[in-house]
């Protein structure tokens, strides 16, 4: 009896923890994506269409144009939404901790790996793994990341045993990596393999119309205690200005 009222006791605590958790993530949710522009109407148009596929997307853009926010909506129209969007960063990494990051090791693989760690890619089962500026990953993780994509298995850093993965990838970068596969920088068969379906996000000097909204959202976001209005003066600033940091130099 004693055992069976702990077991009871621990479950409850568990869906308490996880209720809490899922609060948490939900908070740091991304937003819908807010546009008036008929450039951002076209690339909703694209994810709506591609969303509900398995269909691996490249996503195309200058910095801080919001592709991230783009690879969760794609994300959020497929029949994996139930499950958290899994990003990973190629710029962040150093190339040994970006594989280790990716694909996971096993213990004793490198100094300091005292024990088994699975990867995103692992975590990402069921899920969407977001691949965030693709353009900067070295050649060696492009050959890895190749072969997951065209055989759905991977290998742990340090394992021989083969691992099997129903992940689904979106990448997304601000360099030409069309042009780097032409000149050798990046391999032109995994350009290609991303390249299945592609979106452009344009710069938000090329859309101004969707600078005021922005503006507006990010402003109610921010002034929540204290309710603030942008007077009109202000909004032609805003709309003069070419905003060379997109949307994040926008919201900052």
């Amino acid at each position: 009896l004693e055992l069976t009222v702990r077991r009871v006791l621990e479950n409850a605590e568990l869906r308490e923890s996880n209720r809490f958790y899922r609060t948490q993530l939900a908070s740091h949710h991304p937003g819908p994506l807010v546009f008036a522009s008929q450039a951002m109407r076209d690339v909703q148009a694209l994810i709506d269409a591609v969303g509900p596929t398995d269909t691996t997307v490249l996503i195309l853009g200058e910095s801080g144009t919001g592709k991230e926010m783009v690879a969760q909506a794609i994300h959020d129209r497929s029949p994996r939404a139930q499950r958290e969007l899994v990003a990973i960063d190629g710029s962040g990494l150093q190339e040994n901790l970006f594989e280790s990051e990716l694909f996971g090791h096993e213990r004793g693989a490198f100094t300091g790996a005292d024990r088994m760690k699975r990867g995103l890619i692992e975590e990402a089962a069921g899920s969407t793994l977001f691949l965030d500026e693709i353009g900067d990953i070295g050649p060696a993780i492009q050959a890895k990341l190749l072969r997951v994509m065209e055989t759905s298995t991977f290998r742990r850093l340090g394992g021989n045993k083969t691992h099997s993965t129903d992940a689904r990838f979106v990448a997304a970068t601000n360099r030409d990596i069309e042009a780097m596969s032409r000149s050798g920088t990046f391999r032109s068969d995994l350009y290609f393999r991303l390249s299945r379906f592609v979106i452009t996000i344009p710069p938000l000097r090329e859309r101004r119309e969707d600078i005021e909204p922005l503006a507006k959202h990010f402003l109610a976001l921010l002034t929540r205690t204290t309710p603030m209005t942008l007077a009109p003066d202000a909004l032609k600033l805003l709309v003069a200005y070419d905003w060379p940091g997109n949307v994040r130099e926008l919201r900052n």
